[in-house]
């Protein structure tokens, strides 16, 4: 009996490292991507990028360019910090929780302008997030771990 328990420990942290560490990656480089211009990498591409985005959605949705662009502009910044501290396993369950909010974010976006393919892949990283919500008490290996309930 405990053998079994002891496996079935070991393949949920298995299986939630796995998530996190695919998230995190996912998310760290989905961050990186909008700083990248023309095979180059900067800030100045970064803003350019953004205000494309944030006026191409305020163009074709009922959303606000000062919304737009306030969201555009932060959310590189956000996705990088978020990716990395997943990586690291910096409290983890809030880290979560603020990249599933993110992606939510990004997702009302996509349904303003009715893009349903990036809003179907971002439901993907949606529920990979919840299922790492369900696994993140089998967490063992982190920088910074959540307190155990």
């Amino acid at each position: 009996m405990t053998e079994k328990t002891s496996t079935s420990r070991c393949e949920y942290t298995a299986a939630f490292l796995l998530l996190r560490l695919f998230l995190g990656l996912r998310t760290l480089l989905a961050g990186l991507e909008k700083f990248e211009g023309k095979g180059t990498y900067s800030f100045a591409n970064y803003y350019e990028n953004m205000g494309r985005m944030a006026s191409g959605i305020t163009g074709a949705s009922f959303l606000p360019l000062w919304a737009t662009k306030n969201f555009a502009h932060s959310i590189g910044y956000l996705l990088l910090a978020l990716g990395a501290a997943l990586l690291l396993g910096v409290k983890t369950r809030a880290t979560l929780t603020l990249t599933g909010l993110t992606y939510v974010g990004l997702s009302f976006g996509l349904m303003a302008v009715q893009e349903s393919e990036g809003v179907a892949w971002l439901a993907i990283h949606v529920i990979m997030i919840a299922g790492a919500l369900v696994l993140v008490q089998h967490e063992r290996f982190a920088l910074w771990p959540c307190k155990k309930d």
